[in-house]
């Protein structure tokens, strides 16, 4: 260890930076230099919050209620209306007490996992996996164990491939539909079967569903009356809602990255110690943020919808234009707004005259040859793969993936 090191804990100083947020540092760093550089890499719609939501933090900032601590698990109506759409949206029947908004969905994640997670005890980690979570895991003392499935499988795992890695230590399934990095969704039957397994062998089950509205009718969101939604694991198996915590948010579907507004869901004990956690951790999210999330959760859903439709059509503009590439194999994304692309044959060969031999040179190529940011498979897992958000703009959207073809040519 070096000096430097032994000044902060072990704990923390072995944290890794979120590599999606330093390609986006370095892609707008290139931006305000004066460089055309076009950035796949933050998972952040290029929309603008709801103008309901935005009118509700207005009127919340002239409110005087609004000015004083609130309870540090959240605004009592808000709570309610996030149990109402966990009824709607996740099929589980959860009383408002059950759930605690937090500061963005990366708080309920690392809530989640620190509520459950010992000293040594093995997290299943299905990968590629989100770049947050092994180091969440890590930092509440567990261990990731790693679970790969490749492009050939749609980027999802089996019950054979959790099995395999299942040992006494093992503590806690993350289950991720739709996916961050890869917008795969889990049709309900494999939902259901890994739900099955995990309550078999007594396994808590993390699900992270802050994509669960962004699914697109070609995939395999269920058959509902209201929005498109991926199956929650709980509502596959209910039986499993004692052993599971839901987290999800705003961010994503409302376009409301900057309001950090999150929120876990589960049974009395846990959210009984995530609450006496975040009592000292953060005591109550802004108020402001509370009132907003509360109009996007109550108020008309036609914006929301406008904005799936524009990530539908963006998804399918840029699969079909990476799947040119020779050499690129881009599975079509079910969920969320990634596309995550197999590099693997373009590996080791010049380009430019340069020769990258990992995903993480070549997305380094790809950001000084084309000047394209996208992030590179080393953050989600495995080498051999690219991550590229399509939450921008569709003009810059296609431009980006014509210069990776006239690159790759």
């Amino acid at each position: 260890m070096t000096i430097e090191h032994a000044r902060i804990s072990r704990r923390i100083a072995a944290i890794a930076e979120s590599a999606t947020l330093k390609v986006d540092a370095k892609a707008k760093a290139l931006q305000a230099q004066g460089r055309p550089v076009i950035s796949y890499a933050a998972g952040e719609p290029d929309f603008v919050t709801p103008s309901n939501v935005v009118d509700a933090a207005s009127a919340a900032v002239l409110d005087p209620r609004n000015y004083r601590y609130t309870p540090a698990v959240g605004l009592p109506e808000l709570r309610e209306a996030i149990a109402e759409k966990t009824r709607r949206d996740s099929g589980l029947d959860v009383d408002a007490s059950h759930v605690i908004v937090t500061n963005g969905g990366k708080q309920a994640v690392y809530q989640s996992i620190a509520t459950v997670v010992d000293e040594g005890d093995e997290v299943i980690l299905p990968a590629p996996y989100w770049t947050t979570y092994p180091e969440v895991i890590k930092l509440a003392g567990g261990v990731p164990v790693e679970v790969f499935a490749g492009a050939d499988q749609g980027y999802k795992v089996t019950v054979e491939q959790l099995e395999a890695a299942r040992t006494p230590k093992s503590k806690l399934l993350i289950f991720v539909s739709p996916s961050n990095p890869t917008g795969a969704v889990y049709s309900p039957s494999e939902t259901a079967a890994i739900g099955r397994w995990a309550l078999d062998h007594g396994i808590w089950v993390m699900s992270d569903e802050i994509y669960q509205n962004l699914v697109y009718p070609s995939g395999s969101a269920a058959p509902v009356s209201g929005p498109p939604h991926a199956v929650s694991i709980v509502e596959a198996v209910p039986e499993l809602a004692g052993q599971t915590l839901l987290v999800n948010g705003v961010a994503k579907s409302y376009a409301m990255t900057g309001w950090r507004l999150g929120w876990m869901v589960g049974s009395a004990d846990a959210i009984k110690g995530a609450a006496n956690m975040q009592s000292h951790l953060t005591s109550n999210v802004s108020n402001i943020s509370q009132r907003a999330a509360l109009a996007a959760l109550t108020g008309p859903q036609e914006t929301v919808e406008l904005m799936r439709q524009a990530f539908e059509r963006r998804r399918n503009v840029i699969i079909e234009e990476l799947n040119k590439i020779d050499g690129v194999v881009a599975p079509m994304p079910e969920g969320a707004f990634y596309a995550y692309a197999d590099v693997t044959a373009l590996l080791g060969r010049s380009w430019g005259g340069v020769v990258a031999s990992t995903s993480l040179e070549l997305a380094d190529l790809i950001l000084e040859q084309a000047e394209v940011a996208v992030v590179p498979g080393e953050a989600f897992g495995p080498s051999g793969y690219l991550r590229l958000s399509y939450a921008l703009g569709d003009e810059p959207l296609l431009e980006g993936i014509q210069r990776l073809q006239r690159l790759f040519h």
